[in-house]
């Protein structure tokens, strides 16, 4: 059996390595730092979701600075997984969850890709996290992800209430328009252009100098705020541990790969400078996120500059090794005209003591209800705006 230093992780994807089943050594590290190398070789698997690469987690930890209990797998010398989790409480008990479980549109957990859980899996992580959590609740996971089983499927779960929408991006823009509704689509477009240059025109900002970068994403978190409060909502972004974690995130790239840029209109004109559209997306290989979205509701928005945001990324993402956008998880208009691809997503919801059983439970009827009330539209609509009321 290969070390970790000798060859990249992987091999079985191939067929060169036999299949490592689940029952190795686990061991809990309270630190990042110790496992850099090992990281970063895992993640090196384009299928491993960036929101568990070191840097993104990384971000979260310098941010928020919890109680961690990172679970590593080995098998003969090699680092064969890594579960990065911090311990939070919730439920009345200690949770084990992912590290920024709650700013990920996506998780996989970091596994070479000849790993195999067997049925031992289960109590081989209840051992390790025993006397740490009461329940280990990985969030977001989808049980096949372009056409690899995740081995966290072995494990027990309850579907999660929210899906995600991808848009696979094939030769030519035109052909990627082909899956959708290419004449309609199109038209959107010239109209948004044509009220756009009648205010001025506008700029497409795509990356760009780290100052600027840091201050589109200010610029978003304002927006968020207003349209947050005119909807009688909380503030997902208001904490500044979040907004220290997302700054953080900006400054990580690594060649093509980056965990955090920002895309924006910005206008000319009689609105010059203003932005009237911004949004945040990560890449890693041929899979690139957005991770979050905002629109001026003041300045040009009966130009719909939110989807002239996304029509500028995605056409701009062709000839540049993209395959697929993903735009994250949640059930909007805005997403189901854009991708055809809708993925299940499921929670693994395991106990390790009697309390974590008890928030098991609870856990799941939450999960199971929400659910319920997003599949008929009228109770869905109502118990959206009995939560608005509830907020002011």
């Amino acid at each position: 059996m290969l070390h970790v230093d000798d060859e990249p992780l992987g091999g079985g994807r191939d067929g060169v390595s036999a299949p490592i089943a689940s029952t190795c050594e686990i061991d809990i590290v309270d630190a990042i730092e110790p496992l850099e190398k090992e990281w970063r070789a895992l993640e090196k698997d384009a299928l491993n979701s960036l929101h568990q690469g070191y840097d993104w987690c990384a971000a979260w930890v310098r941010a928020h600075g919890r109680a961690l209990a990172i679970m590593r797998g080995r098998s003969g010398g090699r680092t064969v997984f890594i579960l990065p989790v911090e311990i939070v409480p919730s439920y009345g008990g200690r949770i084990a969850k992912f590290i920024a479980a709650d700013h990920s549109n996506i998780n996989t957990g970091l596994f070479s890709a000849d790993f195999v859980a067997d049925r031992s899996f289960a109590e081989q992580l209840r051992v390790a996290l025993r006397g740490r959590a009461d329940l280990l609740l990985l969030q977001n996971i989808p049980l096949i992800w372009r056409e690899r089983q995740n081995p966290l499927a072995a494990l027990p779960m309850v579907q999660n209430q929210n899906h995600a929408y991808q848009l696979p991006l094939l030769e030519t823009f035109e052909a990627t328009l082909a899956q959708l509704n290419a004449k309609g689509r199109r038209k959107k477009f010239r109209v948004q252009s044509k009220r756009l240059e009648a205010l001025g025109g506008f700029d497409y900002v795509a990356g760009g100098r780290s100052e600027e970068q840091h201050w589109l994403l200010d610029r978003f978190f304002q927006m968020k705020r207003e349209r947050f409060a005119a909807m009688g909502l909380p503030d997902v972004f208001a904490d500044p541990e979040t907004k220290a974690f997302l700054h953080g995130a900006l400054d990580a790239r690594a060649g093509e790969a980056f965990s955090l840029e920002m895309h924006a209109i910005r206008l000319k004109g009689q609105h010059d400078g203003k932005i009237a559209a911004v949004a945040g997306i990560s890449r890693k290989a041929d899979h690139v996120i957005c991770q979050f979205s905002a629109i001026d509701e003041g300045i040009a928005a009966e130009a719909s500059p939110g989807e002239f945001l996304f029509w500028q990324m995605i056409s701009g993402l062709h000839g540049k090794g993209v395959s697929l956008f993903d735009f994250g998880l949640g059930d909007q208009g805005y997403k189901r005209s854009w991708a055809p691809v809708e993925t299940d997503h499921h929670d693994v919801v395991l106990p390790i003591t009697a309390r974590g059983s008890l928030a098991g439970l609870v856990h799941r009827a939450i999960t199971r209800g929400k659910a319920y009330v997003k599949s008929r539209e009228r109770l869905y609509k109502f118990a959206q705006r009995t939560r608005r009321v509830a907020s002011v």
